[in-house]
């Protein structure tokens, strides 16, 4: 197994800037709370120290390629889990303002004891369902940065993420293989939705053999008041 010393180094590395001692010790305990608490509550098929390092932690953190510094800015991270990629972010940018939504209320309880474990500032957890959250007026549009990954199809993903970001603020959908295929029929839909310029980023994560990519999309506009639909609809007739 690789020293979490030796980790740090490839993770700076992979970000394009140090990581401190400090930052070093949150991704430690992080790591050991998450084993700890995955014997209980199954909160992720990753087990392996190693796999956890390259499979959350740094796939976290390659949302860095597509929005660089993101200190003093908002973020929601829709459908968490265990708090990735939003947990792994705020360790290393302390200062931005996170807030994580999921559907399920134990994985939450997790993320709120990390959150408190590692004494971060200016985080809010919310149980809730991101197609009402996007039509909530303290929600619908408040966010700098909206970010998901492998939670469903793009077109779907879009309907989610594109209501609860500003205008000239950015969605962020980390995908697999399959990033390009999803984003030719999700075009119609994000623009719909009030997305403008699209990138198409590949990620390559040291020690994963499976590419990934960063499907970053700039709010031109507002979302229009219909959407997001309710989840049924989302679900058996996506935007296409």
């Amino acid at each position: 197994m690789q020293h979490m010393s030796e980790w740090i180094d490839i993770a700076a590395q992979f970000i394009g800037f140090p990581l401190s001692e400090d930052r070093l010790r949150l991704f430690e305990i992080y790591e050991s709370e998450l084993i700890e608490w995955n014997t209980r509550f199954n909160l992720t098929a990753i087990k392996n120290p190693d796999e956890i390092r390259t499979k959350h932690f740094l796939d976290s953190l390659s949302c860095v390629l597509a929005i660089n510094d993101i200190n003093g800015r908002s973020l929601v991270d829709v459908g968490t889990g265990a708090g990735f990629p939003g947990i792994p972010l705020k360790i290393v940018f302390p200062d931005l303002k996170l807030t994580l939504v999921d559907s399920v209320g134990k994985k939450l309880v997790f993320c709120q004891h990390i959150i408190d474990r590692l004494s971060l500032t200016d985080c809010r957890i919310i149980h809730a369902r991101a197609e009402d959250l996007g039509k909530d007026p303290l929600h619908r549009e408040r966010y700098d940065i909206a970010v998901a990954r492998a939670v469903t199809g793009l077109s779907a993903l879009s309907e989610l993420l594109l209501p609860l970001v500003k205008r000239k603020g950015i969605m962020i959908a980390q995908k697999g293989e399959t990033a390009t295929e999803e984003l030719k029929t999700a075009e119609k839909a994000i623009r719909i939705l009030g997305g403008g310029e699209i990138q198409l980023i590949p990620v390559t994560i040291p020690n994963a053999a499976e590419q990934r990519y960063l499907i970053r999309i700039e709010k031109q506009r507002n979302t229009p008041s219909g959407y997001p639909r309710r989840p049924d609809q989302i679900r058996k007739k996506p935007i296409d």
